[in-house]
Parts: C-alpha cells; structure tokens; sequence
C-alpha cells in the first residue's frame, strides 16, 4: 500500500507552500481559467434550451436538462482537468515535464493521440450527467422553497446560499467517480500504468486503501465548492432576470422570477470539478 504524501487538507496547504511558496497553490491554474469561459456559456446554454423543448418547469425535467447540459460540457471539460491534474502533479523547477496547458496537451496529443487527449472521458461523463442533475434541482427547490422573488431584500443572501448547497449536494452526490477520474487521468505519469479501467482502478484503490479512499479530498473540496458556486449561481439568476425583465414580453406573461431564471455552472469542480 503507497503511503499518502498528505496527512489532509491543512497538512497539503502547508507542504506546497513550503515546498514550492504561495504560487504552488495554484499550479495548473492555466487549464480551468482557458476552458471556463467556454464551458459556462456550453451548459447555461445547453440547461436552458434542454429544459425549454421538454416544455414543463418540473423537478425531474430540471434534473433531465442539467445532466444533459453536463453530459455535453465533458468535450471541454475532461481534456482541460487532464491537464490540470498533470501539472499539478508534476515536479516543480527545471524537472517538469510541461511548461503549460496547452504544451500538456500537445504532448500527451503527440505521444497517445486523441485517445490521450480524452483519457477518462467515461468517468468524467459518470461524474458529469448525475451531478448537473443534482446540481440545478437543488438549487431550483431550494430558490422555490427559500421564496426567491424579486424585489425581496433578503434575495441575494438565499441565491447565495442556495447556489452554495447546489455545489455542495453535486459534489457529494458523485465525488468517488471523481477520485477515480482523477487516478485514471495520473495513471503513467510516473511509471508504468497501473489500470485496465473503471472497474480495475475501483478494485484497487478500495483493496489497497479502504473505503475511504473515495472520499480523499472531500473537505477541501467542499469549501472550495460553497463560495464559487454561491457567487456563480446568485450572479447568472440576477443578470438572467434582470435581463429577461427588459425583453418585451407578451401581453399577459409575467416577467420571470428568480427562481425561473435558470442557468448552470461548472467544478470546477465541478468541476471543476
């Protein structure tokens, strides 16, 4: 069995800023800041548009349009945490293998082609399609129940926090398929490659480390996952409506509310993640 190089969070945060200063917190920053932008506008776009041709504003059509609008944000998202996950796992200094995101990426293209480039493509799409789903139902429940409607002086404090437990819930609802995209996407970085797959590294990890293995890395995941999404979720709702509240809307229609104004972000976790 490898022993961890971590003993947690706290303990991870104080080797790399010893190790590599404050600036190693934020190797592999390159990848998710180059494919955020396109992937905020694919599944906003994607959510909105899936739940509009399934013509009904209901729980089970908000899951349906956000696991589609994670299924396909995943052409982004994979190839970009497969470089994210390489640079921070590189060593530091004059040793590293790669000088950037796009230099990971180029490479790992000439070595192993596009079978390389999309190296955990099934495991990002497992994490990716569930999440979503339980990522705007959450939050579509939790603005309803919480009485999101505009005008309210409270209103930005409850998309706060119902974009932050959004991000929690989709994190917690698949985080071990993430840990086993994650060794998937490291496997061979240093040596020969350790497994056949899905299924193979599961087996694996859970017989050389226990359960627990599937939830390394939770807790520094999940602080991260409240604020971003709180921000990105309270943000998109009160640009959405008060946009949609200038269109010229037909007689008769009411000008939406917050809780209608739909759209997702990305992980980033998730992704982003």
């Amino acid at each position: 069995m490898e022993k961890p190089q971590y003993r947690g969070t706290w303990h991870c945060f104080q080797s790399v800023i010893k190790q590599e200063s404050v600036l190693g917190l934020y190797k592999g920053l390159g990848s998710p800041l180059m494919g955020l932008t396109f992937i905020n506008a694919l599944v906003f776009g994607v959510q909105g548009n899936t739940l509009r041709a399934l013509g009904r504003d209901s729980p089970l059509n908000q899951f349906l349009a956000g696991a589609a609008a994670g299924a396909i944000q995943c052409v982004i998202c994979c190839p970009m945490e497969l470089a994210k996950t390489r640079l921070q796992l590189q060593d530091a200094g004059p040793a590293r293998t790669y000088r950037g995101s796009v230099d990971c990426l180029v490479q790992i293209y000439r070595s192993e082609g596009l079978r390389g480039v999309n190296r955990g493509m099934v495991s990002t799409l497992l994490r990716e399609t569930p999440s979503f789903g339980v990522y705007f139902l959450t939050y579509d429940v939790l603005t309803r129940a919480l009485g999101c409607e505009p005008g309210d002086r409270l209103l930005v404090p409850k998309l706060l926090l119902a974009g932050g437990t959004s991000g929690i819930m989709s994190w917690l609802s698949t985080y071990p398929m993430d840990v086993v995209k994650s060794r998937l996407q490291a496997d061979g970085l240093r040596g020969a490659p350790r497994y056949g797959g899905i299924l193979d590294c599961m087996r694996q990890s859970y017989q050389a480390e226990g359960w627990r293995v599937f939830t390394r890395g939770l807790a520094s995941t999940l602080l991260r996952a409240f604020p971003v999404n709180a921000a990105t979720f309270a943000t998109v709702t009160i640009v959405l409506s008060y946009a949609r509240s200038q269109e010229d809307l037909p007689e008769g229609e009411a000008v939406p509310t917050a809780s209608s104004a739909q759209a997702g972000p990305t992980l980033a976790q998730h992704s982003s993640l």
